[in-house]
Order: C-alpha cells, then sequence, then structure tokens
C-alpha cells in the first residue's frame, strides 16, 4: 500500500504542484482545504505518513495541526516563506520534522517527504525517538552502520539509550535472525568476565565442573554488545583483542583455537580516549573497537525531544498501567523540558511512570513534579567528568576545571604520540614535556642544553601548533625535504601534510 500524504492548501500553487509531484512518485495523496480540515483527516485512523504545510504557518491553528501530527508520530513538511527571518528557528520552535523554503521544487519536495517517511519508520522499528539534528545523525550513521560488518564504538553518558542503538544495528543488519548477546562488563567481576566471554574447559579453575560456551561463541553468526567495556580488565582486554584481530580464541583451560565470526559493538560511559591516556585502557584495542563511531547526547544537549518523549512515554505507562491518562499541562512539561536530566532518558522514562501511576487527577501537574526538580532541575549532582560533553549546570568552576583536565589530557597524548613517531630517530629530536599530569617536571630554559644537531619540537611557551610545526619542520629536515618520506616519519597522510605545510606557510 503506498504511502499516504496530506496536503493543505494554504498556497495552493505549491500545493497543486507539490501533489502531482508526489503522486508520480507513487504516493497516494489528499488535498486539504483549511487546517481544520488536514486536523480531521489526521485523527483518522489509521492516519497519513506525512503532512505537507504549504502555509499559514503562523497561524495558531498551524502550531495546533502540527501537534497533532507529533502525537499521531506522523512526519511534517512546512514549505516556509522565502521571506522568513529564521525559517530554521521556526521550523524548530513548531515542531515540524522537516522544512522547505519557497519556492520549493516539487521533485525536491517529494524527495524530501520520502527521506521523511523513512526515518519515521526507522524511528518506529527501532525505539530511537527524537527530532532534533543530533537524533537524526544517529539515525543516518545506523542506517550506514547497519549493512556492514565493522566493529561500532559507541560513546554517552549512562541513559543514553546505547544498548537500544546498538540493537537497532543489530536489527537492520543481515544478522538480524542470529543472536544478539549483551554483556555489561562492568556487571561482572574481572575475574570471571574472562570465563563469562570466552567459556572454560572442565576442570579449568576450581568450579569448573563441566565446559561453559562463552558469550562469544553464543553470538556466533549475530552481534555481541560489549556494554562498559572501559571497565574491562587488562588481562581480558588482551583476549579480546586477539578476537577482533583474527576471529578466535581459546575458552580459559583450552587448547584448541575456536573460530566465529561475530560483530562486535561495544559501549562506554567513558572517554576512551583519556583512558588510553591515563593508561587505563590498552590503545591498540581501542583502535580496534572504534572502527565506526556513534556519539549519543546527553538530554541535556536536545531538549527539543523532550516534549516528544514525554508524551511517549505517558501514552505507553497509561497503556501499561491500564489508566485513563489526558496528558500533561503545558506549566509541567515546561519544567521537565528546563531540568539538565543527568540520568538522561532512563531518568525521565522512570519519573513519568512514578508520576502516571501517582499523578492523582490523571494528568500530570507542575505540583506531581518532585521538588528538587522544579526547584533544582535535578535530582542527582551533575557529572564533572566525561566524554567530549559539556558539564551542563555544573557551575563555572567546574567547567573551568573541565577544561583544564581536558587540556593537560589533550597535550599528553599529542606529546606521547610526537615521542612515539619521532623517537624511531636517536640522537635527532630531543622530546621536552611539561606541565600537571604529564609526568615530567616542568623545564625552564637553561635547564637542559640540546645538542647542537638535536631539533628541541617542545619549550615551555609553544602551543600544540608550534609544536606542530617544528615537528614538520624536522621530518622535512631529516629527509633533505621528501616529503612521502617526511609523512611516513610523522604518521599522517601526504594530503594532510601539504595542507599543514600550506596552513604553516611551509610549501
Amino acid at each position: 500500500m503506498p504511502d499516504r500524504i496530506l496536503i493543505t492548501t494554504d498556497d495552493l500553487e505549491h500545493a497543486v504542484r507539490s501533489n502531482a509531484a508526489l503522486e508520480a512518485a507513487g504516493f497516494h495523496t489528499t488535498m486539504a482545504s483549511t487546517l481544520d480540515e488536514a486536523r480531521q483527516a489526521l485523527r483518522r485512523d489509521p492516519p497519513p505518513d506525512c503532512v505537507v504545510v504549504t502555509g499559514g504557518l503562523h497561524e495558531s491553528s498551524a502550531a495546533q495541526l502540527l501537534t497533532l501530527a507529533r502525537d499521531r508520530s506522523v512526519s511534517t513538511l512546512g514549505l516556509v516563506e522565502e521571506t522568513e527571518p529564521d525559517a530554521q528557528g521556526l521550523a524548530r520552535r513548531l515542531g515540524l520534522t522537516g522544512y522547505l523554503e519557497k519556492p520549493a521544487d516539487p521533485a525536491e519536495v517529494a524527495a524530501t517527504v520520502r527521506r521523511l517517511i523513512e526515518r519515521r519508520k526507522l524511528q518506529q522499528r527501532t525505539g530511537i525517538i527524537g527530532e532534533s539534528p543530533a537524533i537524526q545523525e544517529v539515525l543516518v550513521k545506523i542506517e550506514q552502520m547497519a549493512p556492514v560488518s565493522a566493529t561500532v564504538l559507541i560513546e554517552g553518558e549512562s541513559g543514553t539509550g546505547k544498548e537500544l542503538v546498538a540493537r537497532a544495528i543489530h536489527d537492520l543488519s543481515p544478522r538480524r535472525a542470529k543472536p544478539f548477546i549483551a554483556v555489561n562488563c562492568a556487571a561482572i567481576p574481572d575475574t570471571l568476565l574472562e570465563s563469562e566471554l570466552f567459556g572454560h574447559e572442565k576442570g579449568a579453575f576450581t568450579g569448573a565442573a563441566e565446559r561453559r560456551l562463552g558469550r562469544f561463541e553464543l553470538a556466533d553468526g549475530g552481534t555481541i554488545f560489549l556494554d562498559e567495556v572501559g571497565e574491562m580488565a587488562a588481562a581480558t582486554q588482551v583476549k579480546t583483542l586477539r578476537v577482533l584481530e583474527d576471529r578466535t580464541f581459546f575458552r580459559v583451560g583450552g587448547t584448541q583455537a575456536i573460530k566465529v565470526d561475530v560483530r562486535v559493538i561495544a559501549a562506554t560511559n567513558k572517554s576512551l580516549k583519556e583512558e588510553v591516556a591515563l593508561a587505563r585502557f590498552r590503545d591498540d584495542l581501542f583502535y580496534r573497537l572504534n572502527v565506526l563511531h556513534i556519539y549519543l547526547p546527553p538530554l541535556r544537549e536536545r531538549k527539543t525531544d523532550i516534549p516528544l518523549l514525554v508524551r511517549r512515554f505517558i501514552a505507553e505507562f497509561a497503556k501499561q498501567h491500564d489508566r485513563t491518562f489526558r496528558g500533561i499541562t503545558p506549566e509541567a512539561l515546561q519544567i521537565l523540558v528546563d531540568a539538565e536530566w543527568p540520568g538522561n532518558i532512563r531518568q525521565l522514562r522512570n519519573l513519568i511512570e512514578s508520576m502516571v501511576v501517582l499523578a492523582p487527577e490523571g494528568e500530570i501537574r507542575a505540583s506531581d513534579i518532585p521538588k528538587d526538580i522544579r526547584e533544582h532541575g535535578s535530582i542527582l549532582p551533575m557529572r564533572l567528568l566525561g566524554p567530549d560533553r559539556d558539564v551542563g549546570g555544573a557551575g563555572a568552576g567546574a567547567r573551568e576545571l573541565e577544561f583544564i583536565f581536558r587540556s593537560l589530557v589533550e597535550l599528553k597524548l599529542q606529546v606521547e604520540e610526537l615521542r612515539r613517531r619521532l623517537e624511531e630517530r636517536p640522537g635527532r629530536v630531543e622530546v621536552i614535556e611539561v606541565g600537571p599530569g604529564t609526568g615530567v617536571s616542568a623545564v625552564t630554559p637553561g635547564q637542559v642544553e640540546p645538542a647542537p644537531e638535536a631539533d628541541v619540537v617542545y619549550r615551555p611557551g609553544m602551543t600544540m601548533a608550534d609544536v606542530e610545526r617544528a615537528a614538520i619542520e624536522a621530518a622535512l629536515r631529516d629527509t633533505q625535504g621528501n616529503r612521502r618520506k617526511a609523512a611516513e616519519i610523522l604518521g599522517i597522510g601526504e594530503r594532510t601534510l601539504y595542507r599543514k605545510l600550506k596552513a604553516y606557510a611551509l610549501a
């Protein structure tokens, strides 16, 4: 059955042209002469798959229409006047799924409608709710990553839905008919995690009364999801690296190599880059896991999605607990939008369930929201440190502390990388690193007397750009200007080297 499109005729010319293009593209179209007529069409079962609003977006009836469309999980495309000063802002305020500026090409209207419908169907299949650009980007990545078998690393705070994304990738992949095995590495003691992942032979250790298959073996042909992989012990990291490299492993106490065909998806609420810099995670394992990468933003970075999530959770729990529920008042919804949500979607979901059960009037009001959230915006203290994220609401002092920490870690990462690349030429390059957290005391001018032929890569006061430029100059001198060899020494591509030469005026 073709997808159904509802078109308003506020702008008759655009409505007629869009209708013709959509029909030619294979859609079943209906035209509504007024927004009231469009609202009636949206209330029918089943509703249309997409509504194209050709005009009247500033009218109150348009906002009502779009709210009804969101409640019924219908995509919306608005055609915005070319003279609109802030088309993107208008689309965001109205909650439009997509928008095009007039004069809109009918073929582009049809292509956009198809894309919006496909994205909505993907959300319905995966359960990933949100219209914010960040979530739309995540959905695009899921579509791109699902058909291949490359390893995926998902980073994001606790409660952002990392396992949901992992399941979506599996469910859309050619492996969907095979097992999806999830392992929480933080929930299993280090002494047992190796056996849990790789299995063990009878008698391998005290209590091993029989052979046991590990999670990798059970996931053969399918997908294994390593949640909180940053908590994995060093010994288990080594064995996991081997599986990623050649898809073989040994059971604990076993002597026979076991080969598996399994896709690995890992997730962490830490920054693995920082864990590598602090020597708590193997860099070679990080590179193996980070083939494809998805970052899930915290809820405070996608506040426009909160109303969608709240309405979805209210409907879900009202049905689950068999309650007649009218919804949530605008005042209460605004409090939830303004809150910080350190526990992210999981925290919001649990709160909505409790309020649906306990709200006395069958409607969530401001007074039903816990006092800590009403007055402080959060039940829990905000995280200070985390992977590439703003501390949102933790205060200026916390933000400054996090900035300093990240700067030092980034400096350590880059200097260590330069050391590794350049120490392969002993006697030629002296690397001096300074500053808190680097493990080396500060060096003042005159304390170290470099050999006459040495290239000093770092001196106090130099920026990382200065360090990079000095390293490039040293490599070019060492290779007598051979850019290909210089790029190899520096561990970068020739194109990257050419761009840097141009940026530093060295070309």
